[in-house]
């Protein structure tokens, strides 16, 4: 899925706006998207918020139940304030934060995992009760190859690395993925609020 420069502002400005909500106890953004056909589809979705380069929460949904900018506002709820691996965002953080988001394609079970390409495909691995999945982005940062890469999604999994070898279920997505420090880069800049977006009620 590919999405146009205004789509990807209205998505990054809308999971601020959504956060800055949350943080100052007021009603949540309400938008209406229905003439926008990509907006309004049912997608999975991660939102990964960033602090001075690391990693400040993660959160997603693999498939998308609901229109991808409702999700999108509930994942970017859920990565500042209910990761588990971190305390939840506060007010102060907010201007040090920078928001990324990963949009999925269907997920596709595998067989043979020379299929893997990395930095294109992100991993979802099943084995038993446990599941990891690992976006696509992860094995360029760190600089991984497939293997290394199917290893650490074992390792998310709570598994040893290595289990993908025998008896797991291994499934791998593309994304779209777009982030505020892409407009930075471009020396452009996002709206403050979507109160200077169309879409807007």
């Amino acid at each position: 899925m590919k999405f146009t420069t205004e789509q990807k502002r209205f998505l990054l400005t809308l999971a601020r706006d959504t956060i800055r909500a949350a943080l100052e106890e007021q009603s949540l953004p309400q938008v209406r998207v229905e003439e926008d056909s990509i907006l309004a589809k049912p997608c999975g979705v991660f939102v990964t918020l960033h602090k001075n380069g690391a990693l400040r929460g993660c959160i997603g949904s693999l498939i998308g139940e609901k229109p991808l900018y409702i999700t999108v506002q509930q994942m970017a709820l859920e990565a500042a304030f209910r990761d588990p691996r971190f305390h939840p965002l506060t007010k102060e953080e907010l201007l040090s934060i920078e928001i990324e988001i990963s949009v999925l394609s269907p997920l596709q079970r595998i067989t043979n995992v020379e299929q893997i390409e990395v930095g294109k495909h992100g991993i979802f691995l099943v084995k038993g009760f446990h599941r990891g999945v690992l976006l696509p982005q992860v094995a360029t940062e760190y600089g991984w190859d497939r293997y290394t890469f199917l290893d650490h999604t074992c390792l998310k999994a709570g598994l040893t690395p290595g289990c993908w070898r025998s008896g797991a279920e291994i499934y791998i997505f593309s994304a779209e993925i777009f982030s505020e420090k892409d407009f930075q880069e471009q020396d452009t800049s996002l709206p403050e609020s979507l109160s200077t977006i169309n879409r807007t009620t």
